[in-house]
This record gives C-alpha cells, sequence and structure tokens, in this order.
C-alpha cells in the first residue's frame, strides 16, 4: 500500500471530457480511477497474506529444527549421565534435574508437533505460483499454533535448556573431592582435599549462566517489544494512507455530484 494506491493525477474538471480513444467524460474517469483503486487494494491485501504465509513457514521451519536440536540434547544428557553411588546428592537437586530435563523434552516435543502436523500445508501452497491460492494455506487459521510453537521452541525452551546446563554442572562436578577414597596401606592425613575443586566449578558455571539467562530474558523482551513498535507503525502508515484515499475519493464524488 504505497504510491500504487494513489489516485492518479491529473484529474479532469467536472463536465470535462476526457480523449481516450473515445468519448470519456469526468463520471466515467472516476469509475475508472475507483476500479484501479479497489485493484490495486486487493493485490496489496494478497501480497500482506503471502508474507504472513512465508513467515509462518519461516517460524515453522526454525521452531522445529531448534525443538529437534535441544530435545535431542537434553535426551543425552540424561542417559550419559553417570551418578555417582558413593555420593549422597541432595534430593532437591535430583527431582530438580528430573523435572527440567522432562519438562523441556516436553515443550519442544510439543513445538516440534505443531510444526510438523502445520509446516506440510504451508509448504504445498507456498510451492504454488498462484497469488489466489494463499486463501487455501491454513497458517491465518492456525496463527495462534504457530505463534505458541516459536514461543516455546525459541524462548521457553532456550531458557529451560539453560537451567538443564546448570544442573548438569552441578551433578557431575559435586561429587568431585566427596566420593570416598580406596583403602591405602598407609593413610596420610595431608591426602584429603583441602577444597572443595568440584563445588567450586558448579559454582563458577552457575555464576557464568545466571548472567547469560538474565541478558537471554531482556533482549527477548526487548526483541518483541520492537517487533511490536514496528508492526504498530506500520499499521498507522497504512491506516493514513486508507484516510487519504478516502478524502481523495470523497472528494470525487462531490465533484461527481455537482456534473
Amino acid at each position: 500500500m504505497s504510491s500504487e494506491l494513489n489516485v492518479p493525477m491529473g484529474s479532469p474538471a467536472p463536465g470535462e471530457r476526457v480523449q481516450d480513444g473515445g468519448g470519456m467524460d469526468y463520471r466515467d474517469w472516476v469509475r475508472r480511477s475507483y476500479l484501479e483503486l479497489v485493484s490495486s487494494n486487493h493485490h496489496s491485501v494478497q501480497a500482506l497474506s503471502w508474507r504472513k504465509l512465508y513467515l509462518s513457514r519461516a517460524k515453522l521451519k526454525a521452531s522445529s529444527r531448534t525443538s529437534a536440536l535441544l530435545s535431542g540434547f537434553a535426551m543425552v544428557a540424561m542417559v550419559e549421565v553417570q551418578l555417582e553411588m558413593k555420593y549422597a546428592y541432595p534430593p532437591v537437586l535430583l527431582i530438580a534435574f528430573s523435572v527440567c530435563t522432562t519438562v523441556l523434552v516436553a515443550v519442544h516435543l510439543f513445538a516440534l508437533l505443531i510444526s510438523t502436523c502445520i509446516l506440510p500445508n504451508v509448504e504445498a501452497v507456498s510451492n504454488i505460483h498462484n497469488l489466489n491460492s494463499v486463501s487455501e494455506s491454513p497458517h491465518e487459521r492456525m496463527h495462534h499454533y504457530i505463534e505458541l510453537a516459536w514461543g516455546f521452541s525459541t524462548a521457553l525452551g532456550i531458557l529451560l535448556f539453560l537451567a538443564e546446563v546448570v544442573l548438569l554442572c552441578w551433578i557431575k562436578f559435586l561429587p568431585v573431592d566427596h566420593v570416598v577414597p580406596t583403602k591405602s596401606p598407609s593413610p596420610n592425613p595431608e591426602d584429603k582435599p583441602k577444597s572443595s575443586s568440584g563445588w567450586k566449578a558448579a559454582l563458577a558455571s552457575t555464576i557464568i549462566m545466571v548472567p547469560v539467562g538474565v541478558i537471554f530474558v531482556l533482549f527477548t523482551i526487548h526483541f518483541y517489544r520492537s517487533l511490536v513498535r514496528h508492526k504498530t507503525e506500520r499499521h498507522h502508515q497504512e491506516i493514513e494512507e486508507l484516510h487519504k484515499i478516502k478524502v481523495q475519493l470523497d472528494g470525487h464524488e462531490r465533484g461527481l455530484q455537482t456534473v
């Protein structure tokens, strides 16, 4: 909806005849201008629908790839983690790791399910080179599900994955220097660990990951606010252009009534 929606310049005065191969009065010129405006507006609406379709397809592809990757990492982390049987883990740590991994896999699999179900239908329509075929795509009706999959895969899923990394570091490093050593023939008191290096390693990973999580949340909020602001500005511009077109059409209608 840009300059192509503007009414052609050089409009004839009321009662004046325009020579366009044949005689055309002011009333015919207004009718032809109105049809051109309606046609251009129809093409602009179709172009907007196609942009929404391509955006929905890109979101579904990104969600499916991200969800498959992160859910696979979470499953491998749970399967490959080796717990020290000689160390008494805090029950809260084990419960938190189990819950976080389960929720992480469930969230990503749900996003993957939505993407797998909707993406083939969107892809089938996007491969048809016909402007009128955009109405056959379910991306408008399934808009809320697409946004839900996008949010689960990018925002909530990545945040849970960061928490998963922190919990995994605590489980792997916390038993270090706390495992009961094997009996030696001549035990030396100086062989006991002076400090828990495993606890320090887990704490260091937590200290690093907390600012990363805060930055991630702030970036997500800033990104969505900027995106909403951009869409709002674009809608305001389109409304102003429509208002200008309405004023021009009202002026031509008044001129037509005076003929």
